[in-house]
């Protein structure tokens, strides 16, 4: 593999980041510098870190045409120690690894992706905001770039990393959300990408989703694709539900993104003696569950948001109130817990998060 090559912006030229933190909103913002790898002739070649610009594409590359992209989200950190951490860096690297497979994609060295990743933030640690609640996003994604209008996996393609910083996923904060549970459409087939972050995955799933927003709701719980009956993710996180004393999420059966922050809720449940189960778990039991007051809490998890309260799900005309509609313990505590690991605050048992340098 070549070595990595940087150029990077004189300080004259370098932009400044966004000063007022509270108004960052969620990626629309991207720092000074990226990363690009290009793969041709059967290996990757020339990884380098140059300032961010826009992309010149061959208007026939085939990612345009045929949806050969996948991608991946984390985030960087600044910690009550002034020092940047990562939290668990290698798991997004495997799982775009595993997505770069289900597409017929080339596979990447995993560990030059993270140190280029390590050396692109150290380049640009300004662009980390300082504010509770604030991280720096990062965006690794690979897109096919081979002009060619044939559908067939693309011999050419094209590995970037992106960042820029980010405040609170919703707008309202760490606030319980209304979700519309979708009785008609599907996110994925059985045995398709599903368990990939593919980009033809959030395509299929934006027309109910708008729809879901224009009857006022912040997001959209999928049904399993063959029976419409079984509860699997929202479009932004992984679901979980507390019902009695049972902290229940979907098994990963190929429909499912194998979220990081999913499998950190799951240790961490764990570690504190909770009953975790990755079961089948349909919208019936979940409506009885409300109705005979064992549906104590409800949350999503996901890199963006990390933790979301649910505070009411709404199925085919009726209204499930969770428990009292406002933020759960178990909730609370997964929230606390994992942002104070990230930010440093509590101790990170698991060693979970990377330093930068």
């Amino acid at each position: 593999m070549e070595t990595l090559t940087k150029r990077i912006l004189p300080p004259q030229h370098r932009r400044f980041p966004p000063t007022d933190e509270s108004k960052l909103g969620f990626g629309d913002i991207f720092s000074d510098h990226l990363f690009k790898m290009d793969y041709h002739d059967g290996q990757w070649r020339n990884p380098r870190i140059e300032p961010y610009a826009p992309l010149q594409l061959d208007p026939a590359a085939m990612s345009l045409h045929y949806a050969q992209l996948v991608f991946e989200g984390l985030k960087c950190f600044r910690r009550q120690d002034g020092q940047l951490g990562l939290f668990r860096p290698r798991d997004n690297f495997a799982r775009l690894a595993r997505s770069v497979r289900l597409l017929c994609m080339p596979d990447f060295d995993q560990e030059l992706a993270l140190t280029a990743l390590r050396e692109l933030l150290d380049i640009d640690r300004n662009w980390v905001p300082r504010s509770p609640g604030t991280a720096l996003y990062i965006r690794p994604f690979i897109v096919a770039t081979e002009p060619h209008l044939g559908v067939r996996p693309s011999n050419d393609y094209l590995f970037m990393i992106i960042t820029g910083p980010v405040g609170a996923y919703y707008s309202a904060g760490f606030a319980p959300i209304d979700i519309y549970v979708e009785p008609q459409y599907s996110r994925v087939p059985p045995c398709g990408l599903g368990e990939a972050k593919a980009g033809a995955n959030y395509a299929s799933s934006l027309y109910a989703a708008m729809e879901a927003h224009k009857k006022g709701y912040s997001q959209l719980l999928w049904l399993d694709p063959c029976e419409h009956k079984y509860v699997e993710e929202v479009g932004s996180m992984n679901m979980f539900f507390v019902i009695g004393d049972e902290i229940v999420t979907s098994p990963l059966a190929g429909t499912v993104l194998p979220g990081v922050t999913r499998d950190s809720v799951c240790v961490m449940a764990e570690d504190w003696g909770l009953k975790v189960a990755q079961r089948l778990l349909s919208i019936d039991e979940i409506i009885e569950a409300g109705e005979n007051g064992r549906l104590q809490e409800a949350f999503g998890a996901g890199t963006a948001a990390v933790i979301s309260p649910v505070g009411r799900l709404h199925y085919k005309g009726r209204d499930i109130v969770v428990g009292d509609g406002g933020i759960g313990k178990i909730t609370r505590r997964l929230y606390d817990e994992l942002t104070g690991i990230q930010y440093g605050s509590r101790p990170d048992a698991h060693h979970w998060i990377m330093p930068v340098k």
